[in-house]
């Protein structure tokens, strides 16, 4: 078994305020699974933290861009040191966001290394960009298209490694099937959406097999899972920023999960955007941090 190491990336710089004066409470991720002895129940390595930035949208107007953009360029590239080290010395981290720009780290880290695939699972597929719409702003929506080198260059450009992914390596999970404004974009691009229907109807397990086989190829040198806490329905998590309904159940998630990290082709794994503001009695964290353990588990 590699050496898992947990890892905290607790970045809200990618999400807009729940209101006016505050920040999203999505920062506390990390130590609101920690108190769940996640470390221990991983029989993980301690990795430490990443601090990010301040929180800051200064004079930032609908129309500038994406906001915290300077801040989220410097952090993903001290994620992305991070990770690189601990990729290159064969270990697997377990990275505790944050929202879910955090991904650009990853992403950013595997293109240095080589040329990696994403197995992002999510209710959203967070490919909002310019082309597609007017309303840029919050990389935590945005950073699959960033990430595939969609947007603006200070963010999809860093270090001249533009696109840290390729449209061929990206797979979709657990997207919500009422959801289908993005998904002419990405069937011509040529990326998979897997619904939370498809799941039902084709097995989580099965088609986690799959993906994890499909990227066993030589062409590729592995690939991540970045998973987003609002890929479960809101009757088990609503302690997300957007709870939309009809989402996975907690079994079909850990279905789907365990395939995909037991391939020895993954590399690491993001946990992001619970937010325990928004979960005073800590079920819906003890839930997710019961989630992560179990998809570890060889069944």
């Amino acid at each position: 078994m590699r050496t898992r190491v947990v890892l905290d990336a607790p970045s809200n710089l990618g999400l807009r305020p729940p209101a006016p004066g505050t920040v999203p409470g999505c920062y506390k991720l990390a130590g609101a699974l920690r108190e769940q002895r996640i470390v221990q129940r991983l029989g993980a390595l301690e990795g430490g933290v990443v601090v990010p930035p301040r929180y800051d949208r200064g004079d930032w107007q609908e129309g500038d861009g994406v906001f915290n953009a300077a801040a989220l360029a410097a952090y993903t590239v001290k994620l992305a040191d991070r990770l690189e080290r601990h990729v290159r010395a064969g270990e697997f981290p377990v990275v505790l966001g944050g929202d879910c720009s955090i991904q650009l780290g990853a992403s950013l880290a595997l293109r240095r290394l080589g040329r990696y695939g994403l197995v992002a699972v999510d209710a959203s597929a967070d490919f909002r960009h310019p082309g597609n719409s007017d309303r840029i702003g919050a990389a935590g929506g945005e950073e699959v298209a960033l990430g595939t080198g969609r947007g603006q260059d200070d963010l999809t450009n860093l270090e001249g490694l533009k696109p840290y992914l390729r449209d061929e390596d990206v797979r979709l999970f657990g997207n919500r099937d009422a959801f289908e404004d993005d998904r002419a974009e990405l069937a011509a691009l040529k990326i998979p959406v897997v619904t939370v229907g498809d799941i039902r109807e084709w097995g989580a397990e099965a088609l986690a097999r799959a993906t994890a086989e499909a990227f066993a190829i030589p062409e590729l040198d592995g690939f991540w899972v970045h998973l987003d806490a609002d890929v479960l329905d809101p009757s088990v998590m609503p302690a997300v920023d957007s709870p939309d309904a009809d989402g996975l159940m907690p079994a079909e998630l850990v279905s789907l999960l365990r395939p995909l990290l037991a391939s020895p082709h993954c590399v690491g794994l993001n946990v992001t955007i619970y937010d325990p503001d928004l979960d005073p009695d800590g079920t819906a964290g003890a839930l997710l941090a019961d989630i992560v353990v179990s998809a570890f588990a060889q069944s």
